[in-house]
């Protein structure tokens, strides 16, 4: 391949009459534009390179900035998510305790109302056995006197 220096140095013969060979400037010239077209296409084709290699770039730097909204979107989403289930939680809880608060409550009625139940029991029971008693000392008053009057 040649070079800008070869290019630079190349020093043509002269001829006597004529001055540089035509046949070493064609020569030259040929090498020249086989080089220079061997570089053209080279270039154009690192040029080609470029470009797609450019748009790739883009794709990929598109595809990146897809990927970073998706996963901001995806941690919001998250987040989201997580106060949802945590004010649902929370909820639940709060019911939770209203419904056992209210059968604490329901279960304390029952039992004042069971106390009660069995203090009037007790004192009717009370009754029945000051009856029992009056009934049995009138009886035994009445066996006394039988008793008196057997005796008599």
């Amino acid at each position: 391949m040649i070079t800008p220096l070869d290019i630079e140095n190349k020093r043509f013969a002269k001829q006597m009459m004529n001055g540089y060979s035509v046949e070493e400037v064609d020569d030259f010239l040929d090498d020249l534009t086989a080089d220079y077209s061997k570089n053209y296409k080279e270039v154009s084709e690192l040029k080609a390179k470029v470009e797609e290699l450019n748009k790739s770039l883009e794709h990929y730097k598109n595809i990146e900035s897809t990927l970073q909204n998706t996963l901001v979107m995806a941690q919001s989403t998250a987040e989201d998510i997580k106060k949802v289930a945590q004010q649902q939680a929370d909820q639940i809880t709060n019911e939770a305790k209203a419904n056992a608060q209210k059968q604490v409550d329901a279960l304390n009625n029952e039992i004042v109302a069971k106390t009660k139940e069995v203090e009037d029991i007790k004192k009717q029971f009370d009754i029945y056995k000051a009856k029992m008693e009056s009934l049995l000392i009138s009886q035994l008053e009445l066996l006394k006197e039988v008793n008196k009057d057997d005796n008599a």
